[in-house]
């Protein structure tokens, strides 16, 4: 009984509750992003190519027998899923910053400690 309460505690965390809703809106942003280059990017950028190529998607480019299409795909995915995570971790910094910069106002009990204080400093 002791290892299923240990497992409930380690699972009901906070920080393994995160990870989960971290990983499943992961993998919708990885369709997302597939869709965004496979739909959109590809048609638009390397038209042209698979056109002169004769091929009907990116991942049927070839060269010399090497299917080099898979790759192209993986690298703009890559890039874009990059590029948004980048945008993301440089919008937590600067509200982090902004954070740090302002003052943190004492609590009520510093407050309270301080008034204290400065009446015993009063005192003969």
């Amino acid at each position: 009984m002791g290892m299923l309460k240990d497992f409930k505690e380690f699972a009901l965390r906070g920080n393994v509750v995160d990870l989960a809703v971290a990983v499943i809106i992961g993998g919708a942003f990885g369709a997302i992003v597939t869709s965004l280059v496979e739909d959109l990017i590809t048609p638009v950028i390397l038209n042209p190519a698979l056109k002169a190529a004769g091929a009907e998607n990116i991942e049927k480019l070839a060269w010399n027998g090497i299917l080099y299409g898979k790759f192209l795909a993986a690298v703009l995915k890559f890039i874009v899923i990059a590029f948004v995570l980048f945008l993301l971790i440089r919008l937590a910094n600067k509200f982090k910053k902004q954070e740090e910069a302002a003052p943190a106002e004492p609590s009520s009990t510093d407050k309270l400690l301080a008034e204290i204080r400065d009446e015993l400093k009063k005192r003969p």
